[in-house]
């Protein structure tokens, strides 16, 4: 099952559009990143795309969890305007409604091939999916004529990749059943079975076992179609280059999402070890890697200099998220957060203040910026690109600032943390309005929330790491923050 883009793709005037690639990185914090000088692991790969283009010092998620932020890099929509644009079950619909507009409809509009490689994390079909027949709600329904993606999340079962809707290497004759309440008779779990487990879950993740983990959620059969974990990020890179060199010759726009660091953290061998920092730093490296092959790639195909690629993260870092996997332990003198304050999950700083790393060659001159961007406006700014309309309010264009030719970025902008609870940005300061709750999260993660019964303000200029809260210093700040907050907020 595909999806046909316009045939304006065959005209010659179409052809020197520039191509667009996204590449994205799943829970990458900025101090990941050896560019930023803020951590201790080495990512060479990154470190030369960085040197190679404009590397953003102001770059932002719109969430601190992965769902939001994808609903609103493809939708170029603040993912709070949404209810339903939370964190997904592996088994829940698709996100983004068919009939509104995307990043790859514009694409295709202006006759470029779409396609996405890797995680997908935006939901499929009704809730009520038949994995063992075609699925007709997700990526190619939203403006992707090629989607090679995981089912759910890697944590998540079923544990299978999908293809234009259809699960790959699947045998009917041995379908596959998927239960999120209740498990499959004599199927073993992490919980009951963890003799069978290379991976002890540390708080959930202790349902059906494949690949020797155990995931979120049951399931049972389709044993030929089950993926390895150690080949994924292989298996991905290989997909992403067949995409790039079946449509050389035409513009495309590919969305290249990573499923590096997320758990489980199970890079293929090559890398294990390779680190000294435990899984997690060594599934870094593997990204790290697999971005460095596909930019080469780019290079050996002739294609770098009329290809904009971005590269970020769809939230910031978290070590212990559901498998031991000695993340705390190893972490050494390593700060995946820089010098910034809480993580993924977070409304402090480092929850959505993420790498971000543009490079066009002989477009983009090498540099760093310091203009406050947001994934939020890849949709407008592609747009602009492309020559399509802006119909997204929340998305501003800011291309003049992704290319280098404007040091002028957003001058506010809105960032998410857990239970849609909102913070605010006007320029170095940033205003976290009061909410009720706790302040760490509850379900074993060593993390804060942001929440606070009164509101905080910090000025990150001065205090990257958000210690000292000035609020109680500065009240006029704070309500001009919180009128300028809620005006912002309730325009659409």
């Amino acid at each position: 099952m595909t999806i046909t883009c316009s045939l304006m793709a065959c005209s010659n005037a179409v052809q020197q559009k520039p191509n667009v690639v996204i590449i994205y990185a799943d829970d990458l914090g900025l101090g990941d990143v050896s560019c930023y000088s803020e951590g201790t692991l080495a990512t060479p790969g990154l470190d030369k795309l960085a040197a190679e283009g404009l590397r953003f010092t102001n770059g932002y998620a719109t969430s601190a969890t992965c769902t939001p932020s994808r609903y609103s890099l493809l939708t170029g929509e603040y993912p709070w305007r949404n209810r339903k644009a939370a964190v997904l079950a592996g088994n829940a619909p698709l996100l983004i409604d068919p009939a509104s507009e995307t990043v790859p409809k514009l694409m295709c509009q202006a006759g470029y091939r779409t396609g996405v490689v890797g995680k997908w994390h935006l939901g499929l079909g009704d809730g009520q999916v038949d994995w063992n027949t075609t699925i007709h709600a997700g990526a190619n329904q939203v403006g992707f004529e090629y989607s090679y993606i995981m089912a759910a999340t890697n944590d998540r079962t079923p544990t299978v990749y999908v293809e234009n809707g259809d699960v790959v290497n699947l045998n009917a004759d041995d379908p596959i059943h998927v239960n999120y309440q209740k498990n499959f008779e004599g199927e073993p779990t992490g919980r009951e079975n963890p003799e069978l487990l290379k991976m002890l879950p540390s708080q959930g993740h202790d349902m059906s076992i494949s690949n020797g983990i155990s995931r979120i959620g049951y399931m049972k059969g389709g044993k030929s179609a089950l993926w390895v974990d150690e080949n994924m990020a292989d298996t991905f890179l290989v997909k992403a280059k067949q995409f790039v060199k079946q449509h050389k010759e035409e513009p495309f726009f590919l969305f290249y999402a990573l499923h590096q660091p997320h758990v489980p953290r199970v890079p293929h061998q090559r890398f294990a070890g390779k680190s000294g920092m435990g899984p997690r730093g060594d599934a870094i490296l593997e990204a790290d890697w697999c971005v460095s092959e596909f930019m080469n790639y780019l290079d050996e195909l002739g294609l770098s200099d009329n290809t904009l690629v971005i590269f970020s993260s769809d939230n910031g870092p978290v070590l212990d998220d559901g498998y031991h996997d000695q993340s705390d332990e190893l972490i050494g003198d390593h700060t995946p957060w820089g010098n910034m304050r809480g993580g993924k999950y977070s409304l402090y700083d480092a929850g959505t203040h993420v790498p971000f790393i543009a490079r066009w060659k002989g477009t983009i001159a090498p540099d760093v910026s310091d203009a406050l961007v947001s994934q939020v406006d890849i949709y407008a700014s592609i747009a602009e690109l492309i020559g399509e309309d802006n119909t997204r309010y929340d998305s501003q264009n800011l291309l003049a600032a992704l290319t280098g030719k404007s040091t002028s970025g957003r001058s506010s902008h809105i960032t998410e943390g857990l239970q849609g609870r909102l913070a605010y940005r006007e320029g170095n300061w940033v205003l976290i309005p009061p909410y009720e709750g706790g302040k760490k999260i509850s379900w074993g993660v060593d993390m804060e929330t942001g929440f606070s019964a009164k509101p905080q303000l910090f000025n990150l200029k001065d205090d990257p790491s958000q210690a000292n809260d000035l609020a109680a210093q500065l009240p006029e700040r704070v309500n001009l923050m919180m009128e300028a907050f809620l005006k912002n907020k309730e325009r659409k």
